[in-house]
């Protein structure tokens, strides 16, 4: 078979700014709004005429950040800790022959401004910036299966961590949340998913980290199951 070629139709606006944010399924940060923006001609109103009626939708995408380093027959998926290897035709990694993912995303709305067609849409578990190749209505008497088994991921991931915000964290917040009003939650319900590599969520003791959110760099610390949010700065050119 030859080689098949294919373009974007849309490229996808989200708060994550990096991979070691990003949820690893859809649907689990309710609070991280996207913006699915149409590229030409894709981007013709006409496109999306009836998508209102439906209150979810597919988006068939690229792992655009990862794609470059290939791929491998084997994979350590974080639900097993990161230590037992599975096919990969049998996980959701990134690393995968063509690079190509799929998520189901809520739609929020249509937004029609000068001709051009902009989705805007909640739970994304997508970089910003992630070209899209597709998007499709989800049908939920053909797409739901209630009875369905999930494997080794077949409960709702849940770390149970509690997270907390410094005083200074809390003033930053507040200045922040001026143009972010949902960014309280946003931090909150990322940290819970506890994003830290699957080999040092076993480590004892204090560990520091940082991410990025919108154009946001937030510092936290984790020990056991307390997340300490200790700051929450712009991101300059300087410190990017």
């Amino acid at each position: 078979m030859s080689d098949i070629t294919l373009s974007p139709v849309a490229v996808i606006r989200t708060p994550y700014k990096q991979k070691f944010a990003v949820p690893r399924q859809p649907g689990l940060v309710k609070a991280a709004k996207a913006e699915l923006e149409f590229l030409p001609p894709y981007d013709n109103p006409e496109c999306v005429r009836g998508i209102e009626e439906f209150s979810h939708l597919w988006l068939l995408f690229r792992f655009h950040h990862t794609a470059d380093k290939g791929w491998s027959p084997l994979v350590r998926p974080p639900r097993l800790g990161g230590n037992k290897r599975i096919g990969v035709f049998a996980t959701r990694s990134t690393f995968r022959p063509n690079a190509m993912g799929l998520s189901v995303v809520k739609l929020l709305g249509v937004e029609i401004t000068k001709g051009k067609t902009k989705l805007i849409l909640e739970g994304a578990d997508l970089v910003d910036g992630t070209p899209v190749f597709d998007v499709k209505p989800y049908l939920p008497y053909s797409d739901a299966h209630p009875t369905a088994s999930g494997g080794y991921a077949d409960d709702r991931p849940d770390t149970g961590m509690t997270i907390e915000f410094s005083s200074a964290a809390y003033k930053q917040l507040a200045h922040h949340q001026q143009r972010l009003p949902e960014l309280k939650a946003l931090i909150e319900q990322v940290l819970q998913q506890d994003p830290r590599p699957a080999y040092k969520q076993g480590l004892e003791g204090k560990q520091s980290f940082g991410m990025s959110l919108y154009d946001l760099n937030i510092k936290y610390w984790v020990d056991g199951q307390i997340t300490h949010v200790t700051e929450i700065s712009t991101i300059t050119a300087d410190t990017n």
